[in-house]
């Protein structure tokens, strides 16, 4: 399982997958789906995600594992801010749908 940090133009997300790479084109095209074709994304280390979202993310992960491979871990930017240093955060990856 991933987690990343996405800053949208909705404002920041955390998600997990199960998928091994944020810019797999499946995992592309459900986040197109939800209507985000351009994002940049930060891999966040697994365990501190759990570590900072604790029952929330177990909770998230059953249900990764049980019926999807990509779920919502935090929609509220200010929150997610508060709970990640910069520090935490692996190497920027662009995202941008091709016109």
């Amino acid at each position: 399982m991933k987690v990343y940090f996405l800053f949208t133009g909705s404002g920041p997300l955390v998600i997990a997958t199960s998928y091994e790479s944020i810019e797999d084109p499946k995992l592309i095209a459900k986040l197109e789906a939800k209507g985000i074709f351009k994002f940049v994304a930060h891999e966040i280390p697994l365990d501190i995600a759990k570590e900072r979202y604790h029952g929330h993310f177990e909770h998230a992960e059953h249900d990764l594992h049980e019926s999807d491979d990509l779920r919502v871990i935090d929609y509220n930017g200010e929150r997610a801010f508060k709970l990640f240093n910069l520090k935490d955060f692996g190497p920027e990856i662009l995202h941008e749908r091709n016109p």
